[in-house]
């Protein structure tokens, strides 16, 4: 069977797990360039309401059960997802008409050469940073594509998954996702490296991807405020970074004010609705990419003050009897410390909840978790876990969140273990005060969202 190299002849499309994140931001994004695409996924019922199946209809994309029946004859390629197993009958059906089958990310590496692409990669701040950066380039009139794993509030707001757009100009952002190893498939103008820390693979390992994937793009960004990092800004064109000195877009200034941060990039004021200095360095980032394109700092300024969000990113739920409640997709050791000291100057008390997800992941980051934590935890803040979400498989389940809790209390914090999350507010009902912060964490598990609302309801 022949490679597939390019999409100009390819009309008809078939994903496997349309439903995904990573999926359908790409089955969206082609349908809008005029391909017929179809879809399925194992969360479709024909009994049962599917929202995100919904908006993909809206978006023209036929959706099926996974049943094969989406898949016929006129099908020219069957893309999966790397949680599709072989055993997929979807995948047999494709097999037994001699249909390509691609992976998610060969298909991407596609795309990404037909357009002028930015590319951003790192283990925290990829959706965020890819999100600021489209808006800027939307606002300063260069009407720019999109393709990322979180949905942008602007476009869910129009009824959108949100976490794909097809612009009329030639600049295409997409997030490169490290997890799986699929950001070495690209090739590139400008990759964007945020940061390096343990998540999903050992250091040593992410910087080799990291290394190919710079070797991959014409013009590397590197944020040389990181240790890890810096290390890759050797013949760089640019970088950028808070204290390095050399770094030609340094960000200043630092204060945040209840939800609102405030800074300058080379002595242009930035302002916009969000928490943390980490969201600083992604707009610094962002800023960094568009001025490298010839968006003036100015227009960058005024473009990020109008930035809304993406979904499940410190998304404020609102405050009710003096709780804040803030959901929050933060699942490794960094980001989950990231969020807590993001959102500690709200209040003077942080309730902060998250559900580990996989047995193996959570084995794998225990100490890392159990020290990043601890670390981000003031005397009064706690830390509340339920137990690890299970999506089916074969893991072995021989470690509980519970553990993790165990071995943040031995560095003398509050930290409570509710196996069961529907008993979860009842029992921090007594914990609240009339200034505190909420904050619910966690991936992977698609009702978390219900979950987080659900939380904010019955407060």
């Amino acid at each position: 069977m022949l490679a597939i190299t390019s999409l100009s002849d390819t009309q008809k499309i078939h994903f496997i797990g349309v439903a995904g994140t990573g999926m359908s931001a790409i089955a969206q994004y082609l349908s809008a360039a005029g391909k017929t695409i179809t879809g399925s996924d194992r969360y479709f019922h024909p009994t049962e309401k599917n929202d995100t199946q919904e908006k993909l209809i809206a978006e023209e994309i036929q959706c099926f059960l996974q049943d094969g029946s989406g898949i016929d004859e006129l099908t020219q390629i069957v893309v999966i997802s790397t949680a599709i197993e072989e055993t997929n009958v979807e995948i047999q059906k494709a097999r037994s008409l001699s249909i390509p089958i691609m992976k998610r990310a060969e298909l991407l590496s596609l795309i990404v050469k037909e357009k002028r692409s930015i590319a951003i990669g790192g283990t925290s701040g990829k959706s965020t940073t890819s999100a600021m950066l489209f808006d800027i380039l939307d606002f300063a009139g260069l009407s720019p594509s999109i393709i990322s794993g979180a949905g942008l509030v602007r476009l869910q707001e129009q009824g959108k998954i949100g976490n794909a757009q097809m612009g009329k100009g030639d600049l295409l952002v997409i997030e490169a996702d490290e997890s799986d190893g699929s950001i070495v498939n690209y090739h590139p103008g400008i990759g964007v490296l945020l940061n390096i820390d343990k998540d999903h693979k050992e250091i040593s390992e992410l910087q080799e991807i990291f290394e190919t994937f710079k070797r991959n793009s014409n013009v590397f960004i590197v944020n040389a405020s990181q240790r890890l990092t810096n290390a890759f800004s050797q013949n760089i064109m640019q970088d950028f970074s808070s204290t390095d000195a050399h770094a030609k877009y340094k960000a200043t200034s630092f204060v945040q004010t209840g939800l609102q941060i405030n800074f300058f990039i080379n002595h242009i004021p930035f302002s916009l609705e969000a928490i943390g200095k980490h969201n600083m360095e992604n707009v610094l980032a962002a800023v960094t990419v568009a001025n490298q394109l010839g968006v003036s700092l100015e227009v960058c300024s005024r473009a990020i003050s109008k930035y809304k969000g993406i979904y499940r990113r410190n998304q404020v739920l609102g405050k009710k009897n003096n709780v804040w409640v803030i959901d929050d997709y933060a699942h490794n050791p960094a980001k989950v410390a990231a969020a807590i000291v993001g959102v500690q100057p709200l209040a003077k008390k942080v309730i902060a909840w998250f559900q580990p997800h996989g047995y193996g992941p959570t084995r794998f980051l225990r100490k890392d978790f159990v020290e990043a934590i601890s670390a981000a935890l003031r005397p009064q803040d706690e830390i509340w876990m339920s137990e690890i979400f299970y999506a089916g498989g074969t893991a072995l389940k021989d470690i509980s969140a519970n553990d993790l809790i165990s071995d943040i209390r031995l560095h003398t914090h509050n930290a409570y273990f509710v196996e069961d999350r529907r008993f979860l507010l009842a029992a921090q009902r007594p914990h609240f005060t009339d200034d505190c912060v909420l904050l619910l964490m966690g991936a992977r598990d698609p009702s978390l969202d219900a979950f987080a609302k659900g939380m904010f309801e019955a407060l």
